[in-house]
Parts: C-alpha cells; structure tokens; sequence
C-alpha cells in the first residue's frame, strides 16, 4: 500500500479521496479491504454524498496515510455547517477533537449549533463526560458555549457550567484567581444543595490563597451553616436518595463542619485574636458527634485531630502561654512525615512567639538545625501551591530569625540573615517584606559591617528600580 500523496485543495472529502484512488491506481474494493471500510459505504459516500461516520473517517484517513484528524476541518465544513446538526455526527467528532487537543475544531463545531438552545442539554452532558476524563480545555469550549446560550436561563445547569469553568481556570495566577471567584460566586446558590458545599469550599480556598480573609469567613460560615442542615436531614431520613446524593461530594459530609471551623480559626489567627482561634480548634478537635464508622470518615477523623493538637499549641504559644514551648518542640519532632510547607509554619509560630514575648529559643533552633538550613537554601519548588507559599512563609521565618538575633546583640548572623530577607522579597516581589527590612535594618544599622551596609544599599537601589517601594 502507498502511504500519502500530493494533496490538491479540493472542495470535499470524497473529491481528495477520488483524487487519492487515482493517483495510486486503485480501486474502490482494493481500498476498502485495506481500510476495513465497506465498499457499499464508500460508493455510497462518493456518489450519493452520504456522510461516512467519524469512525470510518478515521480509518479511510489512516488509510491513506495521513495524520489523525487531518479532514476533520473538512468533515466540519462539509456535514456539520453546511447541513442540519446531527449530534450523532457531531457527538463523537467532539470527543475525537478533544482526544487530539483540536480546539479550534471544537469552536466551529459548537459555533454552528449553539444559536438553538435544544442542543444545550446534551453539549453539557459531553462537557462533564470530558471533564470526568480530565479533558479539561475541550470542556471549558463546551461550558463556557452552554452557559452563553443559557446566560439569562435561571437553571441549575447554567450554575453548573458556571462551576465547572471556576473550576477549571483556577490556577497560580492570583489576579485571574479573583477573577473567576468573583464570576462564579453569584451562581453558588442555584447549584444542587449538596454541590454547593464543595463550591463554597472551593471559594473558600481560593479566598483563602488569596489572603481576602473577610470572604474566607463569609465562605466557611455559609458552608458550616449548609452542612449542618444537610448533615441533620442525611440522618434524619436515612433515605437511599439522600444518601446517594451525599455520595457527589469529595468529602465525608461532616467534613464541611469541620472544614469551616478551620478556616474560621485561621480568620482570627490573622486578626491576631488568637484566643477566639483556639475556640474553633477546640470545635474540630471533639469529633465525638460524627455518627459514620467507615474508614474514609476515620482518616478524616485522624486529620483534623492532628491538624487540632499542633494548632492548640500553636495558638496558645502565640497567646502568651510559655509553658507549651516544649511540649510543641516535642510535637514537632515526633512528626517525621512534616512536609516543609508545615515545617517552616511550625517554627515560624516559634520565632514570632519568641520575638513577641521576649523568649530564648536557642536550644530548640539547635534542636532543627537541619531542618532550618535545608528549607533555607532550598530552590522555589516545582509544584503551584507550594511554589506560591513556601517561599513567602521562608521568607517571614527567615525575616524573625533576623529579628531574633539582631534583638540579642548577634549581629553578623542577624545582617545575614536579613539580607537574605530582602534579597528574597526581590525575587517573590513582595513589597510589605522589602519594606519591613528596611525598617528593622534601619533600627539596627550602626551595628553593621561596612560589607552588610553596601550589600543592603544595593539591594535597596534594585528595590527602587522595581517600585517595590517609593522614598
């Protein structure tokens, strides 16, 4: 079998399959035993014009040598716009498309039908079926086509398209983050009662990375206030469709309780109010109400217990409450799986409480020395939320550390460290960073070296040029 040949621009498919038989000097029933294409389907398509399906397409096209995909455009223009939609043509052309990330195709296709809203219903079923798939950009085509045709629809599937294409956009852009939050929140209320506990715990988290703390605590109250409702109806009726309902959420139900008083206590962590914080930890810590034994509401048991005992310590140290700094240097310790996202905020509570209330925490920086020049040194990771928070909470530990030192009258290690500080908030353009530097440099700088005074001038001429801050 010759495999390709010269293309010539022809109007249809089945003139440049005629053109493709003449040039290799073969028959119809030569092409359809290689292809596996009946001959009855292939004279039918050249001389009746009856469209062949997506699936013989692609073995005609495989046929003769060309890439997948290649007539798509062509099948668009000449079965799908040119004549009424048929969705069982245009169904699995669009599932192909997205297989092989053709996106433009995608457009025209759903350009071409989407002026009739009848089609919206079964565009949306093959938008979750793609985002199931994880087929996340040919989805967003098809949501964001949906609820353009739906927009001034009142329906739960609008919301739904609304909440896939939140979902989907979200990502390490933080302004685009705003964006999208801000576009979707006013369609939470018309989800499906249990879909919207996820979407406020979405919003919530977004909210959360972007530091807008009066929205997390909007978000989680929602979600408590939600949950709880839905949590007293699940074992109230104990009804099959209830609890299959239950069953779309990514969580344990009880979870969006917990979850909620979580947040809240990080709400009151950064108001300062610290007291109020360890109020809702003690919330989440007694877990004694939560009616399921399965391992799944297990594990999530095991978290927030966790996730309780270190915040307890951590909200009682920041609070003035000495007495706990062992016991939370033992805690740290005793956990080997600590990521170093979670290392770097343990000690980090432990320099601000140092620095705060005067304390010597020179046995418990021996005690972790490791630990604090591996994340000290380490490059900005791979992954995006990581990316994001290490380097700033390295940044502030690194910026206490400073602090801690030059308090005590060490100033070589306290300049380095602090040049370090402002060196980094260069790099993360973090301007409240750069500009606490100056300020403690400032306090501090009739005892710097002449080395540590040059240094620090440079980086505050780069500052400037960058406007990270204005004299």
């Amino acid at each position: 079998m010759k495999g390709g040949y010269d293309l010539k621009h022809t109007p249809t498919i089945s003139a440049e399959f005629e053109d493709y038989l003449k040039q290799n000097d073969m028959t119809l029933g030569q092409f359809a035993e290689y292809s596996g294409v009946h001959q009855r389907t292939l004279s039918n398509w050249i001389t009746q014009h009856r469209p062949v399906s997506v699936q013989q397409l692609d073995r005609i096209t495989l046929a003769m040598g060309l890439p997948e995909g290649y007539f798509y455009d062509l099948y668009i223009e000449n079965y799908i716009i040119e004549r009424s939609p048929n969705m069982r043509r245009i169904e699995p052309l669009l599932y192909r498309c997205a297989e092989l990330d053709k996106l433009d195709a995608i457009r025209r296709m759903v350009g071409a039908i989407m002026d009739k809203l009848l089609y919206s219903p079964r565009l949306f079923d093959i938008a979750e079926a793609l985002f199931a798939q994880g087929q996340n950009a040919a989805a967003l085509l098809l949501y964001e086509s949906v609820a353009e045709g739906e927009k001034y629809q009142h329906s739960e599937r609008l919301a739904v398209c609304q909440y896939r294409i939140f979902t989907i956009q979200v990502g390490d852009d933080q302004s685009r983050n705003l964006k999208v939050a801000t576009l979707f929140e006013p369609f939470v209320e018309r989800l499906d009662e249990i879909d919207q506990l996820d979407a406020l715990k979405d919003l919530a988290n977004v909210y959360r990375s972007l530091r807008d703390w009066d929205k997390v605590d909007e978000m989680a109250r929602k979600m408590r206030n939600k949950a709880e409702i839905q949590y007293t109806i699940k074992h109230q009726e104990k009804s099959r469709e209830r609890s299959e309902s239950a069953k779309k959420l990514s969580r344990p139900m009880f979870v969006y309780i917990t979850y909620a008083d979580l947040l809240c206590s990080g709400v009151c962590e950064t108001q300062g109010d610290y007291q109020q914080a360890l109020q809702y930890t003690y919330a989440y810590a007694d877990l004694d109400w939560v009616i399921e034994t399965d391992e799944d509401t297990q594990h999530w048991v095991n978290l927030f217990k966790d996730w309780a005992e270190g915040n307890i310590y951590t909200y009682k140290l920041l609070s003035g409450d000495i007495s706990v700094l062992k016991d939370y240097a033992k805690y740290i310790a005793a956990s080997p799986d600590t990521t170093e996202k979670e290392m770097v905020t343990k000690l980090l509570n432990v320099m601000m409480a140092a620095n705060q209330y005067n304390i010597d925490v020179d046995d418990i920086l021996r005690r972790f020395k490791t630990k604090i020049d591996f994340f000290a040194q380490q490059n900005p990771p791979a992954d995006m939320y990581t990316h994001q928070v290490v380097p700033e909470q390295s940044t502030r530990f690194k910026y206490e550390l400073a602090k801690y030192y030059l308090n005590r009258g060490r100033y070589s290690i306290g300049f380095k460290c602090l040049l370090d500080v402002l060196s980094k908030s260069l790099t993360i353009n973090k301007e409240a960073f750069f500009i606490r530097c100056i300020r403690l440099f400032e306090q501090f700088k009739e005892f710097s070296d002449v080395k540590a005074y040059v240094k620090y001038e440079n980086l505050v001429s780069q500052g400037k040029k960058e406007k990270l801050f204005y004299y």
